[in-house]
């Protein structure tokens, strides 16, 4: 009689224990892939704006190469432009 109460009582408190361990194991891979969504998703922005930042330098770029070819600038006045340019 004894084993049958001692049972009655383990099983359901060791079912209520897994039951917590495994919630809390599963909100940490929901928190997981949450945040690692938020990584990626910040990491495209990150990557779309140096793709649009090395667009801007590559049209102006190429303005200041026509400019050149054109005789609107010198060499020294193109160099100082580029300088001008890469440095912001």
């Amino acid at each position: 009689m004894e084993k049958i109460i001692f049972f009655g009582l383990v099983i359901p408190i060791l079912a209520f224990v897994l039951y917590l361990g495994g919630t809390a194991i599963m909100k940490g891979f929901e928190a997981k892939k949450e945040n690692k969504s938020k990584e990626d998703i910040e990491n495209q922005d990150v990557e779309q704006n140096l793709s649009e930042n090395n667009d801007k330098l590559t049209d102006e770029l190429n303005k200041l190469n026509q400019l050149l070819k054109d005789g609107v600038l010198t060499e020294e006045e193109f160099q100082k432009a580029k300088k001008k340019i890469l440095d912001n």
